[in-house]
């Protein structure tokens, strides 16, 4: 019970990257990553559709519950690729007013991925009403 209590309050923001490099299913790998592999690829049945599904996955698990009721979510995702020097690409994801957490899954997979190539720095961040309540980044990020 005390451990409980010194764990503090929950993250605000947290960024999980996934790479999905290959179709195969390895025998070898860890099963977290089996699962994560079969499940980014479910339902895709050709070899072109799975090959779409390549590439780079984020999920932005976000909480902000004193400010729920206050104006809606905004979760930012910027990012920069290997082939596009330094133009910020951008995404987005809104949630209602009434939210006090969620989960924003972006993607860059595809021909974004093979044209554009892999994602060099990005940074993540959630606002509510116009005003920044958390980011991260990553080490490259400018």
């Amino acid at each position: 019970m005390l451990l409980i209590a010194c764990a503090g309050p929950p993250e605000t923001l947290v960024v999980k990257q996934y790479l999905l490099r290959d179709q195969k299913q390895e025998s070898s790998d860890d099963p977290m990553v089996r699962m994560e592999k079969s499940r980014r690829l479910h339902g895709a049945v050709s070899m072109e559709e799975r090959r779409q599904r390549l590439g780079q996955y984020y999920s932005i698990k976000w909480q902000d519950p004193e400010g729920a009721g206050s104006g809606p979510v905004e979760v930012i995702f910027e990012y920069q690729q290997g082939a596009t020097a330094s133009r910020i690409k951008r995404m987005t994801k809104t949630f209602p007013a009434s939210a006090a957490g969620g989960t924003a899954d972006f993607a860059v997979i595809g021909d974004d991925y093979f044209k554009g190539g892999k994602v060099l720095a990005w940074r993540a961040s959630v606002k509510r009403g116009g005003r920044e309540l958390a980011s991260r980044q990553s080490y490259l990020w400018r």
